[in-house]
């Protein structure tokens, strides 16, 4: 009798814990639909991004850290290699807040990167993907759900991320 009563108030609470939060979201592996700026102050709707019938990398980055800066630069000298072999695009977010968020596109420009920068400058998608750190890259397939999710970044991480992307690029 007791399981059947705790059964029964679990399953209540988890009804009035659900119906309060009010946020909606199709599912927690989906990239989240929120507009963001790019460096030239042009909005981009994130989730539209992976809506276009190839993988998307993600990678979540900050003028601060000197990871994610290192993570961005190897994987420069090789997206172009990749978007040919597996037709991927990569696109960066900068979680700068305002006050930093002026020093991503002098940065940018400084190093010639050839992919997109979107800036989170409220870091609502770091919140919306629980993303705790950076750097932080997020790898999206075809059909726009998140396969695959690595926190920091050691010298050849790209090579396991190429591993994920090329695994995909064979579905």
């Amino acid at each position: 009798m007791k399981k059947i009563f705790f059964g029964i108030t679990f399953l209540v609470f988890s009804i009035a814990v659900q119906a309060q939060d009010g946020t909606k979201t199709a599912n927690t592996n989906d990239v989240p639909s929120i507009k963001l700026k790019d460096i030239n102050g042009k909005d981009v709707d994130l989730q539209e991004l992976t809506k276009q019938g190839k993988p998307v990398i993600f990678s979540f980055w900050a003028t601060w850290c000197s990871p994610c800066k290192k993570e961005l630069e190897n994987v420069n000298e090789v997206i172009d290699d990749w978007q040919k072999k597996y037709n991927v695009t990569m696109v960066a977010i900068s979680i700068d807040d305002a006050r930093n968020s002026m020093k991503v596109k002098p940065f940018v420009d400084g190093k010639k990167w050839s992919f997109p920068v979107l800036l989170d400058v409220n870091q609502d998608v770091k919140r919306a993907l629980n993303i705790p750190n950076v750097p932080f890259t997020i790898l999206v397939d075809k059909t726009g759900h998140i396969v695959y999710k690595h926190e920091g970044y050691t010298e050849g991480d790209e090579q396991i991320l190429e591993s994920k992307v090329a695994a995909l690029a064979k579905k």
